[in-house]
């Protein structure tokens, strides 16, 4: 099984992209190369993604920040701060909701890493609370899944509105159809699409 796990690995997939499609040249033009954006997974991994559900980068990089000074960074210690634990930490009621029933699932974390695509898929998107963004962001961001693609990113769908010239924002679907043409390396384009989308912000802030 493929997997992203240095450099090296996210440099080949850019190659081939930019074969494909020479418009992520732009992207690499102007940003440089991609960056690997691998991280640890397991129940830290998946309550992160969590948090960072329909907020800012800002809001959710600090909520993470309290959630690991607060030592919660495995079920146990989860389970046992409860419901008030999380609250303080800045968790909505739903998130908690979905962090709490999470802690209490008995899915098996290091037997996920030698699954496919598709059964990884579906047993993330059966915990509460993960639908197919946030499984599609774990399988990306921390099993170095190639193929992973989170088409209901909006600064995906913004970047691909600016670096393919669209009328319009695509949508989750459009996107997706866009995406397909990019696999088996989707998760290397949603890292160019990441990179021109913080590139189009700074130069429109710039301005």
């Amino acid at each position: 099984m493929r997997r992203i796990t240095g450099q090296a690995d996210v440099d080949a997939g850019t190659a081939w992209l930019v074969a494909q499609e020479p418009r992520f040249a732009e992207v690499l033009q102007a940003t440089g190369s991609l960056p690997l954006r691998l991280k640890p997974d397991g129940f830290i991994a998946i309550l992160g993604a969590i948090v960072s559900q329909q907020i800012s980068v800002a809001s959710a990089s600090a909520i993470r920040a309290r959630v690991a000074a607060a030592g919660l960074t495995d079920p146990g210690a989860v389970c046992a701060t409860g419901e008030a634990g999380l609250h303080a930490c800045g968790l909505s009621r739903p998130k908690i909701r979905y962090v709490l029933a999470i802690a209490k699932s008995e899915i098996d974390w290091p037997g996920l890493r030698d699954r496919d695509d598709a059964f990884v898929r579906a047993a993330l998107m059966a915990l509460p609370g993960v639908g197919p963004w946030t499984a599609e962001i774990y399988m990306l961001s921390s099993l170095g899944r190639p193929d992973a693609f989170p088409a209901g990113d909006l600064a995906l769908q913004e970047a691909a509105k600016a670096l393919f010239d669209l009328d319009i924002r695509p949508s989750e679907k459009m996107l997706a159809r866009m995406a397909a043409a990019w696999c088996p390396w989707r998760a290397v384009a949603a890292r160019a699409l990441w990179a021109w989308y913080r590139h189009i912000k700074g130069r429109e802030g710039a301005g």
